[in-house]
């Protein structure tokens, strides 16, 4: 091939901006997982602020956890769940604990009572955003029992939380996480 005054070395231009685009991909994932080793979680659910948050070896009210089955199973079908580093290979869940061993939870058409106090957007829904029917834990009073928390989002009336699955066991919790930078 010829190479003349017009030929502006379009192939080395392609060849430099595709390693361009390879190094800018690499970083993003290097970043990605510098962060999860850092402990840093982001958050783009509406369950909670949206933002980034903290693991922490410290007991907090905000909890990153893997559902038990079925309903992980349901989570995952129904795209409640991304791909992610639990068992079942989706998105650990993050919720704020409600109740601990101990606490009185009551589950009713209301809501969820704790210890007599009823939680902000804790209704049970019937159906989700496209009309699937949600799961319901059974209505009633329970006191919560050792190696237990319960889970709720009273921050968005359609979190996928204790109200459909119930309680969760202690030895399901990843890891204990707080907010860094949210709209909280």
């Amino acid at each position: 091939m010829i190479r003349g005054l017009f030929d502006n070395g379009r192939p080395e231009r392609r060849r430099v901006l595709r390693r361009l685009a390879i190094a800018i991909a690499s970083a993003g994932i290097a970043a990605f997982q510098i962060c999860g080793w850092l402990g840093i979680r982001f958050n783009l659910s509406p369950s909670l602020p949206i933002g980034i948050y903290l693991r922490t070896n410290a007991p907090a009210k905000l909890i990153e956890f893997c559902p038990a089955e079925p309903f992980a199973s349901l989570a995952i079908q129904r795209g409640y769940r991304d791909e992610g580093v639990c068992p079942d290979g989706a998105m650990p869940l993050l919720k704020p604990i409600v109740a601990v061993a101990g606490d009185s939870v009551d589950l009713s058409d209301l809501g969820i009572a704790v210890n007599g106090l009823l939680l902000r957007n804790s209704t049970p829904l019937r159906v989700d955003t496209k009309g699937r029917p949600l799961p319901a834990w059974r209505k009633g009073h329970y006191v919560i029992a050792a190696g237990t928390v319960w889970v709720t989002s009273s921050y968005n009336p359609r979190s996928f939380d204790s109200r459909y699955f119930g309680p969760v066991p202690i030895s399901s919790i990843r890891h204990y996480v707080r907010p860094l930078i949210t709209g909280w």
